[in-house]
C-alpha cells in the first residue's frame, strides 16, 4: 500500500515514515502543506497521514481542497488539539479518522492499517485466494498451511494483489502503489518481483495463482489458466 506522510517535524516525520516502511508501506513524505498537496493531487495514495498545524497550508485546508477536487483518499488527521469542537470540525472537513499527539506508533500502524482495509472494501484482516490465506494484521501467509516467508516489499505486493483479486492490475498500478514513485519506467523491477513472488508462493506441484495478462498485467485469482 502506498501512504503519504505530511508532517513538518523532522523527527516525527523520520520516525513515523521508517515504521511505516518496516510494515511494508511504500511511504512518500512532504514537510509543509503546499508540497502535501501537490503530492496528493499528483498520485493516488491508499491513505493520507496529514498533520494540520503545516506551513504554508494549513492541514485542515489542504483536506478541504483535496475533497473539493474530488480526491477520496482516506485521510487520518494528526494534531495535538484535542477538543471536540477541534475533532468535529476535521471530520467534517473530510477526515477518516483522527490521532492526537503524542501517539503510540502501535496505535498510528494500527489506524492505518484498518483505513487501508476501508479503502479496498473489506474490514477483514484474512484474505484468501484459494489455498492462499494472507494475514493483513501480521503481514504473514501461508499457503495449504505452509508458511511463506516474504521480504517486506514482497509482502506488500501480495497483498495488493490479493485486495485487488480478480482484477487484471497492471505494471504502472504496482508501480505507483509498492516503489514510492521512484521505479525508472524502462526498468523491469515490477516483472522481476512479480517472478520472485511467483516461486515463493508456489511449488511445481501447487496450482499458479499469479497470471500474465500480455499487455495488460497481472492478475491474482484461482482456478483459471494463465
Amino acid at each position: 500500500m502506498r501512504l503519504l506522510l505530511v508532517e513538518d517535524s523532522p523527527r516525527l516525520q523520520r520516525s513515523v515514515a521508517t515504521a511505516l516502511r518496516r510494515s511494508g508501506y511504500a511511504v512518500d513524505t512532504a514537510g509543509d502543506g503546499e508540497e502535501g498537496l501537490w503530492l496528493a493531487e499528483s498520485n493516488a495514495y491508499d491513505v493520507a497521514i496529514l498533520d494540520l498545524m503545516l506551513p504554508k497550508i494549513d492541514g485542515l485546508e489542504v483536506l478541504r481542497r483535496l475533497r473539493a477536487g474530488g480526491r477520496d483518499t482516506h485521510v487520518l488527521l494528526l494534531t495535538a488539539r484535542d477538543t471536540v469542537a477541534d475533532r468535529v470540525l476535521g471530520l467534517e472537513a473530510g477526515a477518516d479518522d483522527y490521532l492526537v499527539k503524542p501517539f503510540a506508533l502501535e496505535e498510528l500502524l494500527a489506524r492505518v492499517q484498518a483505513l487501508c482495509r476501508r479503502a479496498y472494501g473489506t474490514k477483514k484482516n484474512l484474505l484468501v485466494v484459494g489455498d492462499l490465506e494472507i494475514d493483513t494484521l501480521a503481514h504473514a501467509a501461508r499457503r495449504a498451511g505452509r508458511r511463506i516467508e516474504l521480504a517486506a516489499r514482497e509482502y506488500l505486493l501480495l497483498e495488493y494483489l490479493a485486495r485487488r483479486r480478480g482484477e487484471v492490475v497492471s505494471r504502472t498500478e504496482i508501480e505507483a502503489h509498492i516503489y514510492d514513485g521512484q521505479v525508472d519506467p524502462m526498468s523491469n523491477v515490477v516483472d522481476s518481483a512479480i517472478c520472485l513472488l511467483r516461486k515463493k508462493i508456489g511449488t511445481a506441484n501447487d496450482a499458479p495463482l499469479i497470471h500474465t495478462r500480455r499487455g495488460l498485467g497481472y492478475v491474482l485469482e484461482a482456478g483459471v489458466a494463465s
